[in-house]
């Protein structure tokens, strides 16, 4: 891979600070669960919790149907499709206040900035991945079954922080100089959830609106998560080649776009 790539500086600089990574994802891990009882186990009883709350509300209370194909619940098609975009959207909103708030870092020291959001997308993939223990053990309760497809999700969780990662760069490096960024990012996340099939399937969308629905990889990656850990089919073979094609662009896109923006960090901070 050329040197001028931020792919391959940002493989060297995960070799090199391999240690400075491992203490700044504990930090944030411990930091989001600091003075709680029941510490790390909130990890475990948000999405237990959610879980319960979507099979008394959607199975129960209006006994909602999942769209055809799509597997006999539809609390485990909402929730293995909401687990994804938890994990994008926790990552973006943490991580475009990361250089901000680790400001004294940046102005003080010899710091690699570009690694603080990758800290945020491990700290939230270690809670993604405890998360992902609670639904597999919800699908087999609840389904009866356990498809081998579903070691196929860790591709499309890389492919997920490849895409994380991208917008994080861009948006924690124009939250430095535009202090609106952050608020601006929550607006187009809102948004963004609702252009995603979580709720319902893509062919609910109005006909002229599915084109939204096809260019968002977030929606391809929810559609594959679905598919797998559910067991029913493999995701289309099309909708990969889009999803590397998309999560590498973007991963490109915003590092190239710190790495411009970071020269005047320390002066602006």
């Amino acid at each position: 891979m050329p040197a001028w790539l931020p792919g391959a500086n940002f493989i060297r600089l995960l070799r090199e600070r391999q240690s400075l990574l491992y203490q700044l994802v504990r930090r944030d891990f411990e930091q989001r669960f600091v003075g709680s009882a029941a510490g790390w186990l909130w990890t475990i009883i948000q999405p237990a919790v959610l879980l319960f709350s979507w099979v008394f509300v959607f199975q129960y209370c209006m006994k909602v149907q999942p769209p055809p194909g799509s597997g006999d619940s539809y609390t485990m098609y909402l929730f293995c499709g909401y687990l994804p975009w938890l994990l994008f959207q926790d990552t973006v909103q943490r991580s475009t206040m990361s250089l901000t708030e680790h400001a004294g870092l940046i102005t003080k020291t010899v710091f690699p900035s570009e690694i603080l959001p990758v800290a945020t997308l491990l700290s939230s993939l270690t809670s993604h991945a405890i998360a992902m223990t609670v639904a597999v053990a919800a699908v087999f309760a609840i389904q009866k079954h356990f498809s081998v497809l579903i070691l196929l999700v860790p591709f499309y969780t890389l492919m997920l922080g490849l895409f994380a990662l991208g917008i994080s760069w861009i948006t924690s490096s124009l939250q430095v100089y535009l202090k609106d960024t952050a608020q601006v990012t929550i607006v187009l996340l809102t948004g963004w959830f609702w252009l995603t099939p979580i709720f319902i399937d893509e062919t609910m969308f109005p006909e002229g609106a599915r084109f939204l629905v096809h260019i968002n990889p977030l929606a391809t990656i929810v559609k594959a998560y679905r598919k797998l850990m559910m067991g029913y089919e493999l995701p289309p073979a099309g909708d990969l080649a889009f999803l590397v094609a998309a999560c590498a662009g973007t991963f490109l896109l915003g590092g190239l776009l710190f790495r411009h923006l970071k020269r005047g960090f320390a002066d602006v901070l």
